[in-house]
């Protein structure tokens, strides 16, 4: 396990030291080739790389100063802090509305708070402006198996493997609400 994690950050620093990733965000054009492929990789191996890649460039801030703010939610999460973590969220998805970790991040916070109404709309602007949000997509798909919505939890797990079919966790996700469909004969 230790060695795919250090073979990821191995290649994100790569995509940053390059420029490929350099000041990126949602809308980095280096994304559409990312995307694409993601849904060709065939193992988990090469998808996990990918989705490094494409974490890196959804996570850069737009600016220093939301980059700040995100450090700052960071720190607040790794202490166990989530109210002065959303606190931050809420000033940086208020100051910078058009970047979609943002967001994320709060419906992340809002999830861990269990404020699952709050998070479903968090993720739903991350999805405005991020579609291929798979992290988002995921979020969403556990939201909904835990609230029964078997229904919404397979329709979200299977858009992220539309997204990254090589997902062992969207797969394992959707073999789950598959067996408790079955389970509830639905």
């Amino acid at each position: 396990m230790r060695q795919p994690f250090t073979a990821i950050r191995l290649i994100a620093a790569i995509l940053l030291w390059s420029g490929s990733l350099a000041n990126a965000d949602q809308n980095a054009p280096a994304l559409d080739g990312l995307f694409d492929r993601l849904a060709k990789a065939e193992s988990f191996e090469s998808a996990s790389l990918i989705e490094a890649g494409i974490w890196q460039a959804w996570l850069e801030p737009p600016s220093p100063q939301a980059g700040r703010l995100t450090l700052q939610i960071d720190n607040a999460m790794r202490m166990r802090r989530t109210e002065q973590a959303l606190a931050v969220c809420d000033v940086l998805v208020t100051r910078y509305p058009d970047f979609a970790e943002g967001w994320n991040k709060r419906a992340t916070l809002r999830y861990l708070s269990g404020d699952f109404d709050g998070s479903v709309a968090d993720i739903e602007r991350t999805l405005e402006l991020e579609p291929r949000h798979f992290g988002a997509l995921s979020g969403l798909g556990l939201i909904f198996l835990g609230q029964g919505d078997l229904v919404g939890a397979t329709s979200a797990f299977e858009a992220v493997l539309a997204l990254s079919p090589a997902s062992r966790s969207a797969q394992a996700n959707l073999e789950r609400v598959r067996t408790e469909m079955k389970n509830r004969d639905i």
